[in-house]
């Protein structure tokens, strides 16, 4: 929203307010403003001048030499090659030494050997256009129709000297999408009375019933009102509009298009001119579109409007987008003679999801996106008409009467009243605010208290609970005069992460500690990447939940899988050449629902990956760790030989002992890896992190460094190829018991000496028992139950 501040003047005085004061103001009370501009500043010493006299150059066949009258005790000579230059008329002038927009200067030289001391200006060169100045000349100065004499600075003339701000105006604050709605703020910011203004309109008689009749056939719109204007005179606006409308970034059009754009500004509520000539059947019907029917915006452009659409049509067609844009069909053009205005109330969600569906955002719909006030629809209307008769713009029908304008209003506004609670609000906030100080704000806020009861105005949708109102009280009263210390300590509460989220905090910490980074990645992804991914045909993990709306070709759907995000920042990290890079993340996945009524299933994935910093155990310690840390106990990793996206001699599948499925990890298939674009190896997994929720077990239990020594045996044993380490281990660890302290696999040989397709795995066993120093008897006690395990369970004698 851009504020002109000579606009805002009108309603509140900023009289001894500098600019800076003002922004940083409003930004402290809630109004964020983003920036202020002085428009006109880059124009520097130009003034209203009278030609005196106008004489050819002596030296061209184009050039005149022109005396002019600039409020100087002597004429000024200028050299001009404009066609337009005649005597008596008054133009804009530079007085050299004169700036002009974009950083152009002025100065006193010789043309064609004749001094010229200025230069005489056009509207593009002052920065203006056709529709700021509409009888300016095309090709040529600029002749002022403005009332002036010679000498007055060209920014009291053309009203150039105002300074717009910008605010960002938050999504729950549309009654800030206007000069009112900024006056109120500006007001209760710098506690200065506010000034409205009841529109009056005086009206030539007659009955709108003659007219028109409107029909309101969806619960879409809660409001519509309208009023007629006959024998119309479309003529350009006056300065003063035209100006102000400038000053706020719109771009003047004719008297009766800026008027209705004068009053968005200004109250915040869109409004909307049809040609009365265009509407059939001298109605108004408000209702959905049917599925297929053809509608032009104003803009020219031809849609296919879709059924539930919200438009205004007559007894035939459609005329109007409600909220969004007219139809080209009732357009407002020069020879209009009679005027529908409409103000009225449509429904933010369907405003929004018809401009979507269109692509069509305008500054109207972006206002009733947010939701308007429908006790504002009668005002603004009102307003417009009072417009009409200011600049002669037309003849109102009706009086102030019923016959007047028509309202169509079966639900009108129920007035939302809330408890008043002082002590909850300074328990919130940390402050010690009086009950008085608080009526006080919320008098100013136009919320006044009343029998304890906060009535809420209806401009002030976003006011519905007691936090509401107590963000109001704080953000006048000030943030800055809340102390640091003391207040807030009192809201200290004792709290703790969810279950869900703790599990990922110590997950991400332990995955940093061993020199991961964490990354976040976008959630919707291409088709390509399962193909990138070598993902089979046939796999489930293909079905994903397709966007109706994606953002561009490569986020159609949403993944069923982290690794490909994964591997695309390794290899975003390979292509900008660094040595090593290792990330996880832990994040969604969406998998369809069998319902497609239903939202998808959304589980979360833990997916790391890295290169150049270890291989396929590097990657096995850190899950190892992982588990550790979150109580995970026996991990199983199973050799998977035909998974498509990991090599088939270094991929293993991660189980518990129950058999639940926590992940796979391995090294990425060659094929998988050109995919990518990567020249070296690179390690990946993919953890479930439900099923590690499921079964973690985030307890710290303490246990003393133990106080006795440990006794150990190395066992080797002679197997097949085929047989896996983690399958003895888990013989050894039952057969155990509590006395069995560690297991280390430190060597695995294959040769000629043990024969073809076996291999030997040497073992170092550490047995310690907690409350004695280990015995050998006892440590041969074990080691025998082991072997007798070990040839019962897989057939391995020890190795002689």
């Amino acid at each position: 929203m851009i504020l002109p501040m000579e606009w805002l003047n009108e309603f509140v005085s900023t009289e001894g307010i500098d600019i800076k004061q003002f922004c940083d103001r409003m930004t402290a009370t809630g109004s964020k403003v983003e920036g202020y501009e002085r428009l006109g500043a880059d124009i520097e010493n130009v003034v209203a001048g009278k030609v005196l006299s106008v004489v050819p150059h002596p030296n061209s066949d184009h050039m005149v030499i022109c005396m002019l009258d600039c409020g100087e005790e002597t004429p000024r000579q200028i050299v001009t090659g404009a066609p337009n230059v005649v005597e008596g008329a008054m133009v804009p002038v530079c007085r050299a030494p004169a700036k002009l927009p974009g950083g152009i200067v002025i100065k006193s030289s010789k043309l064609r050997g004749v001094e010229s001391d200025g230069m005489l200006c056009s509207i593009a060169e002052l920065g203006l256009t056709k529709h700021d100045v509409p009888y300016a000349a095309e090709d040529g100065i600029l002749i002022l129709e403005e009332p002036c004499k010679p000498g007055d600075d060209i920014h009291d003339v053309l009203r150039l000297s105002d300074t717009a701000v910008e605010f960002e105006i938050t999504p729950n604050r549309p009654d800030c999408l206007s000069v009112i709605g900024l006056a109120r703020e500006a007001a209760v910011s710098f506690d200065r009375p506010v000034k409205f203004h009841t529109p009056k309109v005086k009206g030539a008689g007659g009955d709108i019933s003659e007219y028109l009749d409107v029909s309101v056939r969806s619960a879409l719109c809660s409001r519509y009102s309208a009023r007629v204007v006959r024998n119309v005179k479309i003529a350009p606006s006056p300065l003063w509009m035209r100006a102000r409308l400038r000053a706020a970034g719109v771009r003047p059009i004719n008297n009766i298009v800026d008027i209705t754009n004068y009053v968005m500004l200004e109250y915040g509520q869109p409004m909307h001119a049809f040609d009365y000539a265009c509407l059939d059947g001298r109605k108004i019907v408000v209702r959905e579109a049917e599925e297929g029917e053809s509608f032009v915006s104003l803009d020219d452009v031809p849609h296919t409007l879709k059924k539930g659409m919200l438009v205004i049509a007559d007894e035939k067609k459609a005329v109007a987008l409600a909220g969004v844009m007219g139809g080209q069909n009732s357009e407002i053009t020069e020879k209009t003679t009679t005027v529908v205005f409409e103000s009225a109330c449509f429904e933010g969600a369907s405003v929004r999801v018809t401009s979507r569906a269109l692509g069509m955002r305008t500054e109207s719909s972006g206002r009733f996106e947010k939701g308007l006030d429908p006790e504002t629809t009668v005002p603004a209307l009102q307003r417009a008409c009072e417009l009409v008769e200011l600049l002669g713009a037309g003849e109102i029908v009706g009086g102030t009467g019923d016959g007047s304008l028509i309202d169509v209003y079966e639900k009108p506004w129920v007035q939302t009243v809330l408890p008043f609670e002082p002590d909850r609000y300074n328990a919130l906030l940390g402050v010690h605010l009086e009950p008085a100080c608080m009526c006080d704000i919320l008098e100013k806020l136009e919320a006044p208290v009343r029998d304890g009861k906060i009535y809420v105005p209806s401009f002030r949708g976003d006011l519905g609970c007691m936090n509401d109102i107590a963000e109001e009280i704080i953000r006048i009263y000030g943030y800055d005069k809340v102390s640091s210390s003391g207040g807030f300590v009192s809201l200290v509460r004792s709290g703790s992460a969810a279950p869900r989220q703790a599990l990922a905090d110590r997950l991400a910490d332990r995955l940093v500690s061993m020199g991961l980074y964490e990354t976040c990645t976008f959630s919707f992804i291409s088709p390509k990447y399962y193909d990138k991914i070598c993902m089979a045909p046939d796999d489930p993990g293909r079905n994903s939940v397709v966007l109706s709306n994606p953002l561009g070709e490569d986020t159609g759907i949403m993944r069923t899988t982290l690794l490909p995000s994964i591997l695309e920042v390794l290899a975003r990290n390979n292509n900008y050449h660094n040595a090593d890079t290792g990330v996880f993340e832990i994040s969604s996945i969406y998998l369809p629902n069998a319902d497609p009524a239903k939202q998808p299933e959304e589980r979360r994935q833990l997916a790391l990956g890295f290169y150049g910093m270890g291989d396929f155990y590097y990657m096995k310690g850190i899950l190892e760790d992982l588990f550790v840390g979150t109580g995970l106990k026996d991990a199983i990793y199973t050799a998977e030989k035909h998974h498509p996206t990991f090599h088939p001699g270094r991929c293993a599948r991660i189980s518990l002992p129950d058999g639940t499925a926590l992940g796979v990890m391995g090294e990425l298939h060659p094929s998988v890896a050109e995919n990518y674009g990567f020249d070296k190896r690179v390690i990946a997994a993919v953890l479930d992190f439900e099923a590690i929720f499921t079964h973690a077990d985030m307890t710290r239990k303490y246990s003393p460094l133990p106080k006795y020594p440990a006794a150990t045996r190395d066992l080797a044993f002679v197997c097949e190829d085929s047989l896996e380490a983690g399958a003895i281990e888990a013989v050894m660890k039952k057969a155990g018991g509590k006395l069995l302290e560690s297991i280390t696999l430190f060597d695995v040989y294959r040769g000629v000496q043990i024969g073809a397709g076996k291999k030997n795995m040497a073992f170092s066993l550490s047995f310690r028992a907690a409350d004695h120093t280990i015995t050998a008897e006892e440590t041969d006690k074990v080691i025998k139950k082991i072997l007798t395990l070990m040839e019962r369970e897989l057939g391995l004698n020890l190795r002689a």
